[in-house]
């Protein structure tokens, strides 16, 4: 995790987009990292948010926050950061993790290194290099104005000591358009102004020196009543004779003295502030003499050689003894990489050697090469290495030297090297090298701009081979830039030029890879996925666990994959690209088919023991895929089974995807079949109706009417739990009840017959809905199939519990959840405990009710089941209302409403705004009342459910709202 406030609040994870955080909780973060370390009551943070003045909800919406931004740690593998103590919580980052405790750490640094004014400078520069604007530019909360000035006032104190140390060093003409900036900013600021006229003075602008006198002095007067402090006075008088005191120090040059081999530093270079940073501060860092070395690694065409580059002419000025460059061609077209012996004898002769006092052998070459560097303060970038050996003997002994290596490879083998590992661009450094190309046509166009930079991966050659290629076709626009990219047949081929293009940078760096390296390369091309684990990979390849790894991991080092998150391994989109096409043009089709079907078993084989562990009782109707030899054990228990369900549910989607557009249905369906009931427990139901509309074409071509009637009932289900479209879901159940009759399929037609009977209950339709289940209960049982006949008893309890058949009701729903029970549902049990609660409810015992509801969603919360949580909170919150907790009740419906929304849950999003309107109306607050009521009502209207009377009703038995007087009489309204 990195988090940013120094400018908008940001909690990003690397490799992934920033998790969602709303506004407050954002906030709330953002308080917890200021004080950083330090226990935060509830009370702390409520203040802090709201001030005196909070709303009735606020410890409520505190325990949300609190809960999502656990959600958000928990998805960053950062759990532990948060944690709660007896004064309350405490969030702890880690080194670098927080831009605050990094600037904090970088000023100190500054303070301390007196004795080198140079180094200090560069430590304040990286330090202020972490502002990205106004500190907590988006956060609106009660603390945030005098945080903010406090942040702004470490901001300014680190700025007025940079221009100091800056001033001591001569640097006056590269300090004046930074001060003018902050002084126009802080006009009262007299440290600032001082120091900006001193610039101005030194600059030889001994006129624009005393304007920004005149203008401090005018408005310190009109704003504050003051006169400037004496040491302003003084400098202004000093400037006015021209005081010999104010000249500029005599300091050493701060040009190169030695020659500069460095490349043309191109003049657009964009973005990778934080790199350099790195670079700069790892230089700085670096005391006693010792040899600075970084390799720069990454995937071909994301930018190291610009970045070394450029780093290089940035510290040119520190490294007076020359700065060297040498391309190694570990990677160059139509060459072999250079050896030791000849790269030696390269820069020997930067550093001035005579050809002639060159020795002959490697060794010696290398030893002169260390002699000459030990004495000077040098600068060299050894480009495009092949690895770690080809380097090794190019290394300084002891000197003042920085050695910055690129790489497309990880020189995990080089001791003592610190590793800088290049990503491609965030957007929007993307965005702004692509415009410095291009120019005005890129403003025209912003959204066709953001295609084409997607479309080129973000990856910096493919960015600026795309922008040249418009800029040199006046009559081309934007859009139709990104119509030819979006053409996969044809994208790699489309970011190329006569002298370079992004496919054959990816073909040297293929061939640079071993055989079996090289077949990985091409197999992984062909998954569907957006990413691969191991286990994945070895099946794919027909090979051994430990060897597939090994494989992924040598194709990692080799920047031909990358990796995001621990044991997963993805492409970058243009990679993918590259890697079909050679799959294509060197796999035969039948080793392509043969390994497609390996992987396909290996998903679905793996997916129906996992979902065997979470949903027992459906094991015998769901699909048999028969053990292959697995590369390694399936999921052994439910907690490993939602793990790799959850981590494998895109590449199960993709796969089922490419299987309905390749010809393969029926393995299309057999995944719908499998990971239906995983998809609709755990709220994934757009997935769901995905695979099942995937399913119905596979069953419909086919003819298998068995597994269309079967899938009906799955879509049917789809639209009821989630979307609440009964009246759609009845029509789905209904055509697979004719179906399985027509076909002699009693299991279907029990299923078909106890999901309408969900249909009529919700109807509140008691009759037919009995009828209805006990019709499916008869044939469940004659089947001898336990999880239908606890399905069909669940039913029935309620059903009998809403007659007021109150002994009917429980005993129903003890033998239900004995049956779930016996055949390990953890998903039937939570059902059954919430429905016992409610029974109990109805009866008026409410400790009771709490108790079971309270089981229930402890294993929601357990088995992730959020539609589950989000009832059970709200069953909670109805207990709590009717024995007259209602700042209880309140959190609890609230806390449901977050979880339905999350998760689209629209009956329950409509229960929690029904329960919040009571409350809101019970506690006097009529304006939420109203609000929560009408969002019910639009909801129970959707749904076309019996409640959206009822809260009609409410409404119109609610005092009106203030804005909303009472009608008069001629008004017409006869509504009372």
């Amino acid at each position: 995790m990195r988090f940013t406030i120094l400018g908008p609040v940001e909690a990003v994870a690397p490799g992934s987009d920033a998790p969602g955080l709303a506004p407050r909780h954002r906030a709330v973060l953002a308080y917890l990292l200021l004080h950083a370390g330090v226990a935060v009551s509830t009370d702390r943070l409520i203040d802090a948010m709201w001030g005196p003045l909070p709303p009735d909800s606020a410890r409520a919406q505190i325990q949300t926050t609190i809960a999502a931004i656990r959600r958000m740690l928990r998805a960053s593998e950062a759990d532990g950061m948060l944690a709660t103590r007896p004064a309350g919580y405490v969030i702890t980052p880690e080194p670098r993790q927080l831009d605050l405790d990094e600037f904090t750490s970088l000023t100190a640094r500054a303070a301390a290194a007196s004795g080198d004014p140079g180094d200090a400078a560069e430590q304040m520069r990286a330090a202020l290099a972490l502002w990205r604007g106004e500190p907590l530019a988006d956060i609106s909360a009660h603390y945030v104005q005098s945080a903010r000035v406090r942040l702004n006032g470490q901001l300014l104190t680190a700025v007025e000591r940079l221009a100091e140390l800056e001033l001591a060093r001569g640097r006056h003409d590269d300090l004046i358009d930074e001060l003018s900036v902050h002084a126009a900013a802080n006009p009262l600021r007299e440290r600032l102004c001082c120091q900006l006229m001193l610039a101005l003075h030194r600059a030889g602008r001994q006129t624009d020196a005393l304007d920004v006198a005149r203008t401090f002095r005018a408005t310190l007067a009109d704003q504050q009543g003051l006169d400037p402090g004496h040491a302003f006075t003084k400098l202004e008088q000093d400037i006015l004779r021209d005081a010999p005191d104010l000249r500029p120090p005599v300091t050493a040059s701060a040009k190169p003295q030695g020659n500069n081999f460095l490349p043309y530093d191109v003049p657009d270079f964009t973005g990778r502030e934080g790199e350099l940073d790195g670079l700069i501060r790892l230089w700085s860092g670096n005391k006693g003499g010792i040899v600075t070395i970084s390799a720069i690694d990454g995937m071909a065409g994301v930018g190291k050689t610009t970045l070394a580059v450029h780093a290089g002419h940035r510290l040119a000025g520190h490294f007076p003894d020359g700065q060297l460059f040498i391309d190694l061609q570990a990677h160059t077209a139509g060459q072999a990489p250079l050896d030791a012996g000849a790269a030696l004898e390269i820069l020997l002769g930067q550093l001035g050697v005579p050809t002639q006092q060159i020795p002959a052998s490697v060794a010696d070459r290398a030893a002169l090469w260390r002699s000459e560097l030990s004495g000077r303060r040098v600068l060299a970038v050894l480009d495009n290495a092949l690895g770690a050996d080809q380097v090794r003997q190019l290394l300084p002994g002891s000197s003042r030297a920085l050695i910055l290596i690129t790489s497309r490879r990880r020189l995990t083998d080089l001791d003592g090297a610190h590793a800088l590992s290049l990503d491609v661009l965030p957007a929007a450094d993307a965005l702004e090298l692509f415009t410095a190309i291009v120019g005005q046509r890129a403003a025209a166009e912003p959204l066709a701009v953001l295609d084409v930079l997607q479309l080129c991966g973000f990856l910096p050659l493919a960015v600026r081979i795309a922008a040249a290629r418009l800029h040199h076709r006046p009559r081309w626009t934007v859009a139709h830039l990104a119509a030819r990219l979006r053409d996969q047949r044809r994208r790699l081929s489309e970011l190329s030029t006569s002298e370079r293009g992004v496919a054959a940078a990816f073909t040297l760096s293929y061939e640079q890879l071993t055989g079996d390296q090289q077949r990985m390369f091409r197999l992984l091309g062909l998954q569907p996925g957006r990413d691969i684990s191991p286990e994945a990979a070895s099946a794919l390849a027909d090979l051994p666990l430990e060897e597939a790894e090994m494989l992924l991991e040598d194709l990692l080092d080799a920047h031909v994959l990358s990796q995001h998150q621990l044991g997963r391994y993805t492409f970058h989109d243009l990679l993918r690209e590259h890697a079909l096409a050679t799959a294509a043009a060197q796999e035969p089709p039948d080793r392509q088919r043969e390994a497609l079907g390996r992987l396909f078993h290996h998903y679905l084989h793996t997916a129906c023991a996992a979902v065997d562990h979470l949903y027992p009782e459906g094991k015998n109707h769901r699909p048999r895929i028969p053990a292959r030899d697995a590369p390694a054990p399936p999921p052994r228990d439910e907690a490993e089974a939602i793990t790799w369900l959850d981590g494998e549910r895109p590449n199960l989607m993709a796969t089922a995807q490419y299987a309905a557009e390749h010809d393969l249905l029926p393995h299309a369906g057999q995944l719908a079949a499998t990971l239906h009931r995983y998809l609709l427990g755990h709220a994934h139901q757009a997935d769901a109706l995905t695979l099942c509309d995937l399913a119905l074409r596979a069953a419909r071509l086919s003819g298998d009417t068995a597994a269309e009637a079967r899938t009906l009932i799955d879509l049917g289900q789809v639209h009821f739990w989630w979307h609440g479209a009964y009246e759609q879901a009845a029509e789905h159940y209904r055509q697979a009840l004719d179906l399985a009759r027509a076909n002699g399929d009693q299991r279907v037609a029990a299923a078909a017959l106890q999901a309408l009977s969900a249909v009529f209950r919700r109807r509140r339709e008691y009759d037919q809905a009995h009828d209805h289940c006990a019709q499916s209960l008869e044939l469940f049982r004659e089947l001898g199939d336990r999880g239908g006949e606890a399905r069909c008893l669940t039913d029935l309890g309620i059903v009998h519990g809403r007659r007021g058949r109150y002994e009917e009701a429980h005993e129903h729903h003890r033998n239900s959840l004995l049956a779930y029970r016996e055949t390990g549902s953890r998903i039937g049990e939570t059902v059954v405990l919430n429905n016992i609660g409610l029974l109990y409810q109805r009866q008026g015992r409410y400790d009771e009710a709490r108790h079971h509801h309270s089981q229930a969603l402890d294993l929601s919360r357990r088995f992730d089941f959020p539609g589950d949580e989000a009832e059970s909170l709200n069953a909670l919150a109805e207990a709590a209302r009717s024995t007259g907790d209602l700042a209880q009740a309140a959190a609890e419906h609230h806390n449901a409403l977050t979880i339905a929304r999350e998760c689209s849950y629209r009956p329950e999003q409509a229960r929690a705004h029904d329960g919040l309107a009571h409350v809101h109306r019970d506690l006097g607050r009529i304006d939420l009342a109203h609000d929560h009521a009408r969002q019910a009502l639009d909801l129970y209207t959707v749904l076309a459910v019996p409640e959206a009377d009822e809260i009609r009703t409410f409404l119109t038995g609610l005092p009106p709202t203030p804005s909303e007087p009472e009608p008069s009489a001629s008004s017409g309204d006869q509504s009372s």
